[in-house]
């Protein structure tokens, strides 16, 4: 008898968003006005960052995903086309209302992840709420330095989050870039590669960690598939979701 393909996880994803505007042109001269440079312009790319990338990620490892979001602001990235080069960026906010999660039955999920970049989308009864209501595991990114708040979920920051955080929790998860990532005393080396790009690689990490744990229920294992998730989505300019095939492939 024929084995049946396993049923694509089911995932929630709930945090802010933005949208990512990037400006790529050339540069050939210096202003005359200050001295910068001149970027003539020649296309512009649009991406949905933040808690979205964090969904494209989940949907590009062949999860099924619905997510509850608002966009809360756009950011405006210049680029050099020819070198990649990052010259500036100008953040754009944006009005916008808050989603209420009462209607949702979050039970219906394999996991939540918690997307929260701290733009008022997420207050500390919002997560009390989510909490009491949903059985499963619940991954958090967080920019609030009470992580007291969220006991009870596994919390990814990185070392500079860390560093600034007024409160811990338990299970936290700590991402030192390229160098390391901490997990209850236990330090995990991510793979060696040539980085071109960090933007969006907290956002592959999470997406990949939620999906693996889903899969075995082991924290040790998520942690090195989300490494490897990482380390494909830095070779890229730009936010990039890998696919599982591509993370299988480097394993």
């Amino acid at each position: 008898m024929a084995n049946q393909q396993q049923k694509p996880f089911k995932i929630l994803l709930i945090g802010d968003s933005c949208y990512d505007d990037y400006h790529y042109g050339s540069i050939n001269r210096i202003s005359p006005e200050a001295p910068v440079p001149v970027l003539d312009m020649d296309r512009v790319v649009t991406k949905k960052g933040m808690a979205f990338n964090v969904f494209n990620n989940v949907l590009a490892l062949g999860a099924e995903a619905h997510i509850i979001t608002e966009f809360s602001e756009r950011k405006h990235r210049y680029l050099d086309s020819k070198t990649g080069q990052q010259l500036l960026r100008v953040d754009e906010k944006i009005d916008k209302k808050i989603v209420d999660t009462a209607e949702e039955d979050l039970n219906e999920y394999d996991v939540v992840i918690v997307s929260d970049y701290n733009k008022g989308f997420f207050n500390e009864d919002d997560i009390t709420e989510i909490i009491s209501k949903y059985s499963g595991p619940i991954f958090v990114d967080t920019k609030k330095r009470d992580l007291s708040i969220f006991d009870g979920c596994f919390v990814k920051i990185n070392q500079y989050e860390y560093e600034a955080s007024d409160r811990l929790t338990e299970d936290l998860i700590v991402t030192y870039g390229s160098k390391k990532v901490e997990y209850k005393n236990k330090t995990y080396t991510p793979p060696k590669v040539e980085a071109y790009d960090v933007c969006g690689a907290g956002d592959t990490f999470l997406a990949a960690l939620a999906y693996k744990y889903c899969e075995e229920y082991n924290m040790d294992e998520a942690i090195k598939f989300a490494m490897i998730a990482a380390s494909l989505t830095v070779q890229h300019i730009g936010v990039y979701a890998p696919t599982l095939e591509e993370i299988q492939n480097a394993a």
